[in-house]
């Protein structure tokens, strides 16, 4: 027996017109487009008030029946990134010295990537991002989750555009496997590893590989 329809509340949207719309556009690519990818992190503290707000952005994301799937751990304890980054760093080293084909090692090169991630430490906050693969009722029974990777997807977009805003700086980190982070952090086996997000202010001096960001016509068509 389907259950009863939700009660639906009134849509609060500020109305904008046309020139409006466009420049609150415009701002926000021209915002977006200065994002970069960072490894070279200072240590400078930032407010976990600062993290909780972006955390709450992506919690708005769409997500396959509402299910919500993401769960978020925000770790800025010294001693837990320190076992994060050993544990990364095993993954790096089989990682490059074993099961990397040679392909992607080539496409790696130019950006000076290797097994030491000193930026697990030294960033002041680490968001390790997993997905629900399942849930339980209230009797114990599996329920199905819907959509987990493109919901958690979008909303670590939304996270990651968050913290951009608020003025910091991200790396996304996928050592594989990353089973280790469930078990650093005491998550549920229910619960997958999806990204972890390194978040933090650039270190001074910080530089970054000099790519181009392919421009709208190749990305995008209208019909």
């Amino acid at each position: 027996m389907a259950g009863a329809a939700p009660a639906r509340v009134a849509l609060e949207r500020p109305g904008r017109d046309d020139a409006e719309m466009l420049d609150r556009a415009r701002q926000f690519a021209e915002e977006m487009s200065t994002r970069r990818t960072v490894r070279d992190y200072a240590p400078t503290p930032v407010p976990r008030a600062v993290i909780e707000q972006a955390l709450r952005a992506a919690g708005s994301a769409p997500s396959g029946a509402n299910q919500q799937p993401w769960r978020f751990v925000a770790v800025s304890d010294p001693a837990i990134k320190r076992q994060i980054r050993e544990a990364a760093e095993a993954e790096e080293r089989a990682f490059y010295e074993r099961r990397a084909p040679e392909e992607w090692l080539a496409a790696l090169a130019p950006l000076g990537t290797d097994a030491d991630k000193p930026f697990l430490e030294i960033a002041p906050w680490l968001i390790a991002i997993f997905y629900e693969r399942f849930a339980f009722d209230a009797e114990g029974n599996k329920l199905k989750r819907y959509y987990p990777h493109e919901s958690v997807g979008i909303a670590s977009g939304m996270l990651i555009a968050a913290l951009h805003h608020a003025g910091l700086a991200t790396l996304t980190h996928t050592p594989s496997p990353m089973g280790f982070l469930n078990q650093i952090l005491g998550r549920p086996s229910n619960e997958m590893a999806y990204l972890l997000l390194v978040v933090g202010h650039p270190a001074p001096g910080c530089t970054v590989p000099a790519i181009e960001r392919l421009g709208l016509e190749q990305i995008a068509s209208f019909r």
